[in-house]
């Protein structure tokens, strides 16, 4: 540990605790998000609304302007200005174009509708982030199949010859040799093997996740066996921890989420999802071979797995992914992409609109695998996997299900009742039998939608209507004669034909419009005594006022939509919620085959030609035969885990050793197409790939022909001569050191304060929760900041056990670069920022376990000073202290333990409430502070959204504004005293959804100070220096623009006082939003003791946040 830092800290507890220590990573080669921003977003609208007029394949290229390549679009036409200024929205002419202006000659496009508001802000969006664009030239026109699969990924691993080196005595395994060999040609040497202690912490992380206790390291130095690696590296592996921590590895890969993301009014929550966790888990411990822990996450329904169905959960891979709205068409491109991805590192989704830019890929072959899932269907009822005896919490379970269900079947029997009553009255007849004749004309669902939108009718009925003309219109019916008569015209009155007694005296004269003869059809069939044979027309089970109960919503509107899915969801809130509720997976079940069209430009209502659900070409025989078997997912899956398939075993091994050694030998792990990185060793990677495969696709047994290497037991010191050399390490002459992720950061702090709770499996636990609360937090509050260490109780399970929001991924997460769950993760990008500092210096996650850590019995019990301070190095490092270290400690906890005590702190500073911002005024008006507090977020009331004041919340990081009718969220500072103050903070929007956020900062004395915007950005809030009286408040206004969709936001800004008269300040120099945000104000919060403090500095350490 470094003992000046350790110093430094205790005196300053320095923001930069570990800042700059980690070694650089290389940035990923491109902004990949940008690219998939691009490609699913603005590619597709440019190629159906532009390309037809600004392309290669136009008959003139209109204005000189092409937009089918990146020069073009960036260049603009004949005008001189560029129709695309990167960065700069304000200044780009496509964009003014398509928001159709006041310039009426620069509108596009020129003819239909205009673009869609959210098109506009996809544009928008996209200039704004510097119109990230990866094309060069127009889209190719066909493959060269042979020569793609001359690439080094496309051909089939061959067996290497093992290179001869100049050290063969530093040889442990074949791994080493072409490691070596490199670096002979480089004029390099490996480093010198790394000693025990670090080898057997740098192990436990690699494969637990967790530190090693000092038994454990104690014990393995001392072990005189030569082969005490490889009994360490199989001890590790048997641990139940090891599918813990590569479980969350492979769900970084499955985008793994315990929340479908933004779907409106629907229930958020998978409530099934922790089955297919808890199977990735059991299936890594039990080294479930790779080829099939693939197919069962692909086809797990169409295999015969006899009792044991908990393989059915395996198919969360696919189902778990974001729901967008049910909008099928993007609910398949996701799983299309994280199958394609996440198993063969190929770009597939990237040619739903086209032919792949780059990659042998034809639009044809996209929608064959298309076809596969439109032939797949999620079955209603999830299938049960697991029931075991009925206990007291099942028995409560079933109950209060039947319960609810009961409520949702009461619901629709009453709409059934209330529906079929309404429109078997006179009036409604007349109407729907107009009606059905004026829709005699429409084709399409969409047309009749639209029709009865217009009439204030129920579509579904005017459909039976029209069904019941259609089909008396053949022939001669007595019934509806007259009515055929009257659409023809006047002469075909004359002659009726035997009609029904009471038709014929109906229309004994002829009536003068349709409407008029609506009105006496109504009359005579409406007829209390009626004959039976008029009264079945309208109550008969083919009548056209018939619904069965079971399509009872095809006749919904949107407010019975919206209260039946409102009781629904409190039936799907108790499966995700309640602890009875039986086990189930979130499967996949063929359903009626659909025979698949490429949809032009990837437009759902364009199909173009038809083509077999089949596997990809560039990986197929020449012979290529279509899928059989159903949907062809089980042949799909199969091709896929084929030790003939090039890429499989490739890309994981290649994952593997990402993971082993900081870096993948393909720095593109999932992307070995065309344009992917190339391997910085390709013979060891083929090499690796044949031996996975032949030790029957074992991830244990390459994990430890990985660990048993030269390579890997490297030590991490710098060579200055190499580092300018090869500054990515990409030959290998040293381990690279690695920052803990956020899992094994968090997992750590837990195990070293004794507090990790091990136990496996079952529901997702939150980060934090109320204790005064026996109810569980709301997923949308679910915020693991800062906050006040006597409010909550923070969750003791590993990390992979919590809850994933994708919609409102906690800020901590995204502090320590958690993958995305919006998509598939191809790597986690390392970041060191002050964030990360800030959180272990206020989070009172943090101070609650260095509150468990003093209070340990091994700890507590040590009297001494000196003793004590051991103890605590022997816990967080497995070592005793240097001499220095333990002089710093020694000094430091003898200064701090003589003037400890009791420090209280006064009324809160902030408050918590919405606000209108009056333009005009450049004030809040109307502040109203928020009355419910979960034990982690201010908001509107116990649940999200609220029926009142909808999404808005406020945390210790950030919050959530509410929609523009609510007003903005405010968090309020009072000035204490008179003086001057500074603001600093870091305002944060990280979705790519939506529109993002506007902050201000707004005094009462002076009216608005500073505001600024961010959509999937970072933007700095800074001043320098406010006057403010006491009793003035600086309120920080957070609103949505105008789209509070996907609007979670980070901002915690923290007020330095500048300058202040006398003593006015009472010592507080500073005041910070995240470490003051608290709750009502119940007790003194209380400050941690002097060896608290000093313990929360060893964690900080460089040594407790890295492993070498």
């Amino acid at each position: 540990m470094n003992v000046a830092r350790v110093a430094a800290v205790l005196g300053l507890l320095s923001l930069g605790a570990f800042a700059g220590e980690q070694e650089k990573k290389p940035a990923p080669q491109a902004d990949a998000e940008g690219v998939e921003f691009f490609e699913t977003k603005i590619r597709p609208v440019l190629a159906d609304k532009c390309f037809s007029c600004h392309s290669a394949d136009a008959r003139k290229v209109k204005g000189g302007l092409r937009l089918d390549t990146k020069e073009g679009i960036l260049k603009g036409g004949e005008s001189g200005a560029a129709s695309v200024v990167p960065g700069d929205p304000d200044h780009s002419l496509l964009l003014k174009a398509i928001r159709y202006g006041k310039d009426d000659e620069l509108k596009m496009p020129p003819k239909g509708p205009p673009l869609a508001p959210e098109i506009l802000k996809d544009f928008e969006t996209w200039i704004r982030r510097g119109a990230p664009d990866p094309r060069s030239a127009p889209v190719a026109k066909a493959f060269d199949f042979a020569k793609a699969r001359e690439h080094w990924s496309f051909r089939p691993p061959t067996e290497p010859k093992i290179p001869a080196v100049s050290n063969q005595a530093w040889i442990r395994n074949p791994i080493d040799a072409f490691i070596l060999a490199r670096l002979d040609a480089a004029g390099m040497k490996p480093a010198a093997p790394a000693d025990r202690r670090t080898l057997i912490r740098r192990a436990s992380f690699d494969l637990l996740g967790l530190p090693p206790t000092a038994e454990e390291i104690d014990a393995f130095v001392a072990d005189p066996d030569p082969a005490a690696l490889d009994k360490l590296v199989d001890r590790l592996l048997a641990s139940p921890r090891y599918g813990e921590r590569w479980g969350r590895h492979w769900l970084d890969i499955a985008r793994y989420s315990d929340t479908k993301g933004y779907v409106f009014q629907e229930e958020r929550r998978y409530p099934y999802a922790y089955t297919y966790r808890d199977w990735v888990i059991r299936a890594l411990n039990e080294d479930l071979p790779y080829d099939q822990f693939l197919i069962q996450q692909i086809a797990a329904d169409r295999l015969p797995l006899g009792d044991d169905k908990r393989p059915l959960a395996a198919m969360g891979f696919l189902t778990l992914g974001r729901r967008f709205l049910n909008r099928l068409p993007d609910i398949i491109d996701d799983r299309i992409d994280v199958l394609c991805r996440g198993t063969m590192g190929l770009t597939v989704a990237c040619a739903r609109c086209h032919d792949h830019k780059f990659d042998p890929i034809p639009t044809k072959d996209y929608y064959s695998l298309y076809g596969v899932f439109a032939s797949t269907i999620e079955p209603k009822d999830a299938p049960l996997i697991g029931m075991g005896q009925k206990s007291k919490e099942t028995q409560d379970y079933e109950a209060e299900s039947a319960k609810l269900q009961a409520e949702v079947a009461k619901y629709r029997e009453g709409r059934h009742a209330e529906l079929q009553s309404s429109v078997r009255k006179a009036k409604a007849v007349a109407d729907y039998l107009l009606a059905a004749q004026e829709a005699r004309g429409l084709k399409s669902d969409d047309e009749m939608r639209g029709f009865a939108q217009k009439k204030d009718l129920i579509g579904y009925f005017i459909t039976r209507w029209k069904g019941l003309l259609e089909k008396t219109s053949k022939g001669h019916d007595r019934i509806f004669a007259p009515w055929h008569a009257m659409v023809k015209g006047p002469e075909a009155m004359k002659d009726l034909g035997e009609l029904h007694p009471l038709v014929a005296e109906a229309f004994k004269e002829a009536p003068k419009t349709l409407k008029e003869a609506a009105e006496r059809y109504a009359a005579i069939l409406t007829k209390a005594d009626a004959p039976e044979d008029l009264k079945a027309i309208l109550n008969g089970p083919d009548a056209p006022t018939t619904i069965a109960l079971a399509d009872v919503e095809k006749a919904y509107n949107r407010a019975d939509r919206d209260k039946q899915r409102q009781l629904e969801n409190k039936v799907d809130a108790l499966k995700a919620t309640h602890p009875g509720a039986p086990q189930r997976a979130m499967a996949f079940q063929d359903g009626p085959i659909q025979e698949p069209h490429v949809l032009i430009r990837g437009n759902p209502n364009n199909q173009g030609e038809k083509v077999p659900r089949q596997f990809l070409a560039i990986l197929s025989p020449e012979n290529r035969q279509p899928f059989k078997d159903g949907s062809g997912r089980l042949e799909l899956a199969r091709s896929i885990a084929s030790k003939d398939n090039p890429l499989t075993a490739r890309v994981l091994v290649n994952r593997l050793w990402g993971y082993h050694f900081g870096a993948a030998i393909v720095r593109t792990p999932s992307d070995f197409g065309l344009r992917s990185d190339a391997p910085t060793h390709p013979e060891l990677l083929d090499w690796l790939a044949l031996r996975f495969v032949e030790g029957g696709w074992s991830i244990k047994k390459m994990h430890k022909l990985i660990l048993t290497s030269a390579a890997w037991q490297q030590r991490s010191d710098d060579v200055a001569a190499y580092k300018e050399k090869d500054p990515e390490n990409r030959l290998v002459w040293k381990c690279s050191r690695q920052r803990l992720d956020f899992e094994a950061m968090r997992d750590s702090v837990l195990a070293v304060s004794g507090q990790i709770d091990l136990t496996m499996g079952g529901r997702s636990v939150e980060l934090s929760e109320n204790p005064t609360s026996k109810k569980k937090m709301q997923a949308e509050t679910i915020i693991n900041t800062v906050g006040d260490p006597t409010q909550e109780t923070y969750a003791k399970r590993r990390s992979v056990y919590l809850f994933i929001d994708r919609q409102n991924l906690p800020g901590t997460f995204r502090a320590f670069d958690f993958a995305s769950p919006d998509t598939h993760s191809p790597q986690r990008y390392s970041t060191t920022v002050p964030q990360q500092a800030l959180f272990l210096m206020n989070s009172p996650f943090v101070t609650e376990q260095v509150g468990s850590l003093i209070r340990r019995p091994e700890v507590e019990t040590q009297k001494d000073v000196e003793a004590r301070v051991r103890k605590l190095y022997r816990i967080l490092f497995g070592r005793a202290p240097a001499d220095d270290e333990l002089a710093i400690g020694k000094k430091y906890l003898q200064v701090e333990l003589l003037r400890e005590g009791p420090v209280a702190s006064g009324p809160s500073v902030w408050q918590y409430g919405t606000g209108k911002y009056d333009e005009s005024a450049k004030r809040v008006v109307d502040f109203k502070a928020l009355p419910h507090f979960t034990g982690m977020a201010w908001q509107g009331g116990a649940k999200l959204p609220d029926a009142k004041l909808g999404w808005v919340l406020l945390t210790a990081e950030g919050g959530h504004p509410a929609a523009a009718t609510v007003g903005a969220a405010v968090r309020r500072w009072t000035a204490p005293h008179d003086g001057a103050i500074s603001v600093s903070g870091i305002l944060g929007h990280h979705q790519k959804d939506g529109d993002g956020v506007r902050a201000r900062i707004v005094s009462s004395q002076d009216g608005e100070l500073a505001s600024w915007t961010a959509h999937n950005t970072d933007a700095e809030t800074k001043m320098s220096r406010i006057e403010v009286k006491k009793g003035d408040t600086i309120d920080f206004v957070v609103d949505c623009r105008g789209d509070e969709n996907s609007d979670s936001f980070v901002w915690a800004p923290v007020i330095r006082l500048v300058e202040a008269p006398g003593n006015a300040a009472g010592g507080v120099q500073e005041w910070s939003a995240a470490a003051e945000f608290r709750g009502p104000q119940t007790a003194p919060r209380r400050t941690l003791s002097a060896w608290e403090r000093y313990a929360q500095v060893l964690l900080l350490s460089n040594e407790f946040m890295f492993v070498d």
